[in-house]
């Protein structure tokens, strides 16, 4: 009698996961964000008027205290509550373990004028967020001759792109050659994603400001992180 074949199923691992939360109250709330973040900068005495680019200090928790930002910051804490459960679904042990959230980061970028921000990552957290505050719509962007569809985009990178300079490349490893991915911004947008991923905002100019709000968190367990036992060496 002969055996039946092995079923062959093809497993992916490691997946980077990623995710997308539209804040309701947008319209209403980042026209307000956006005055007083523009205010900041006029006030920082350390700012050069004239740079097409501008970071804040990280600080914002502490130096914003208005019920918009606030609100805005709830609706940070529970997108990331639900795209941390997602992503650790069938990692995380079963039960209630009183896991405490908290944004160890908050800052703004403003920019216009072709200046971008360079490659990075984020240390000393887990997840990193960026919120669409203001820009120019997409279609207004792509008019621009310099950078059309590019311009102000949100370009991740893959883990693997580091890989791609010494390896091999044919059809047979095509689904590791397109290693980066661009996400075109939207007001009212929260991206969420693993802090290790590297990132960039693409050069951008428009007849409005480019203005995000950035943030890192971290997800602790008050009985310890590690799930998993360090092995010995």
């Amino acid at each position: 009698m002969s055996e039946k074949p092995v079923a062959q199923t093809l497993q992916r691992h490691w997946p980077v996961p990623m995710a997308s939360h539209q804040f309701a109250r947008a319209n209403e709330i980042n026209p307000l964000l956006a005055r007083v973040f523009q205010a900041l900068r006029a006030t920082d005495p350390k700012q050069d008027a004239g740079a097409a680019f501008y970071a804040s200090a990280d600080d914002l928790l502490a130096r914003v205290d208005l019920p918009e930002f606030a609100e805005l910051l709830q609706f940070f804490a529970a997108a990331l509550q639900t795209t941390a459960q997602q992503a650790n679904a069938g990692v995380w042990p079963a039960g209630k373990h009183g896991l405490q959230l908290e944004l160890i980061g908050v800052w703004f970028q403003i920019q216009n004028g072709a200046a971008f921000h360079d490659i990075h990552t984020h240390g000393n957290c887990s997840w990193s967020g960026v919120y669409y505050v203001q820009i120019d719509p997409p279609d207004e962007r792509a008019k621009q001759a310099q950078f059309g569809v590019l311009n102000g985009v949100t370009r991740f990178y893959s883990p693997l792109f580091p890989l791609l300079g010494g390896a091999y490349n044919d059809m047979g490893n095509a689904w590791m050659q397109h290693a980066t991915l661009d996400i075109t911004p939207q007001e009212g947008e929260l991206l969420l994603f693993p802090a290790f991923l590297p990132h960039k905002a693409m050069p951008y100019a428009g007849l409005r400001d480019r203005i995000i709000v950035s943030f890192n968190a971290q997800i602790r367990s008050p009985s310890g992180d590690a799930l998993f036992a360090y092995a010995g060496s």
